[in-house]
């Protein structure tokens, strides 16, 4: 287990005099990254922090957030550590792209500086176990093979994946292929880099694939590659998915229109939200001025789970990284604890409600769920 002695608390990071506890925020605010779930993510921990300060802050010490944006930049993520770790930060939050939220995993943990993670999914989010890392969402193995399991189910055994170059997109690629493989499945690998649009839709007819999943970025090239499908009436029956969630964006509807429907991903939320969740959805729809994604639900739980382990245990970095098998907190999504399951680095919530769904093609403004897992 990777667990150094805590270097030493900077100065001012304990005060007693009032001032404020600080966290630092990850968050994609600019592009290349996912600017509209960085959005979503930074409104869940603001939700938070205003509603614990409210409460009387932590041990009547206000709750401070210190966001920085990451903008999907590895490297620029490991410097916001360093930054962050120089202010005094007792922990840090957030971040939604997985190879983005590995180095700042990887960084915190060199530095003794605890860090929840709030969406990030790729598995290995560190080389070696570490007890500095805690993550909320549910690991990408976990995730897609309950999509796996979804796609079997809607009778899909000829699978095409249309992958661009990344480490995660290429994990998904490989946790599809060895889940689905033993159970009569084929997935079809085409790599984006030599493909446009046009050049997939020829390819899903030469290989008669019945789905293809969109391991791509958002808007672009995932919004062109939809727009083609849907205009070949050669793959008027082929299923369109997309796992990692770029449905979910309402800039997926308004890019789109009709033609965002009936494209299942997943959503790491519960069929039916607990009284905390929907008055916490509700906060959000104000804040956001739409409906939230789930990754707003797991900015607010991140906060939670940080205060009430600030509140128990204060604010030294050591005793909050130690904290972690202890944690046991009401979160919009359920009660969230964290274990070590096996291949996993990191102190896991094992795990967050996971569902497949789409948008409704009556109403695209609204989701349908198809799975569960």
């Amino acid at each position: 287990m990777n667990t150094p002695p805590p270097p030493p608390t900077p100065p001012g990071a304990e005060r007693t005099d009032g001032s404020s506890v600080r966290i630092g925020a990850l968050v994609p605010l600019t592009r290349p990254g996912w600017v509209a779930a960085g959005r979503h993510l930074l409104a869940g921990l603001e939700l938070a922090v205003r509603e614990v300060n409210d409460a009387g802050g932590i041990v009547g010490r206000p709750l401070e957030l210190v966001v920085r944006d990451t903008a999907a930049d590895p490297r620029r993520a490991e410097a916001v550590v360093d930054e962050l770790a120089r202010l005094g930060v007792a922990a840090l939050a957030g971040e939604y792209h997985s190879v983005v939220a590995r180095a700042a995993a990887a960084r915190a943990d060199a530095l003794g500086l605890p860090f929840l993670c709030s969406s990030a999914v790729l598995d290995a989010l560190t080389d070696q176990p570490t007890d500095w890392v805690a993550r909320l969402a549910p690991a990408q193995s976990h995730g897609w093979r309950i999509y796996a399991d979804f796609l079997l189910g809607a009778g899909h055994v000829r699978i095409a994946v249309a992958a661009e170059s990344s480490v995660y997109w290429a994990s998904g690629a490989r946790i599809l292929r060895d889940y689905l493989a033993p159970r009569g499945g084929t997935v079809i690998e085409l790599d984006m880099r030599g493909l446009s649009p046009t050049a997939v839709c020829d390819e899903l007819v030469a290989h008669g694939a019945t789905a293809v999943l969109l391991l791509v970025g958002h808007p672009e090239p995932a919004v062109s590659i939809v727009k083609s499908i849907r205009r070949d009436q050669r793959l008027a029956e082929v299923m369109i998915g997309a796992p990692a969630g770029q449905p979910e964006s309402a800039e997926w509807a308004t890019l789109l229109g009709d033609d965002g429907a009936a494209i299942p991903f997943l959503r790491y939320l519960p069929e039916r939200l607990s009284p905390l969740g929907a008055r916490v959805e509700t906060a959000l729809r104000e804040r956001l001025a739409e409906a939230p994604s789930f990754v707003a639900f797991e900015g607010y739980d991140t906060v939670a789970v940080l205060a009430d382990v600030l509140r128990s245990h204060g604010a030294d970095r050591a005793r909050i990284a130690a904290c972690w098998p202890r944690v046991a907190v009401e979160g919009t999504r359920g009660r969230i604890r964290f274990s070590r399951p096996p291949g996993i680095s990191v102190w896991q919530w094992a795990w967050a409600p996971v569902e497949v769904v789409d948008r409704d093609p009556s109403r695209p403004d609204r989701f349908r769920t198809l799975h569960t897992g």
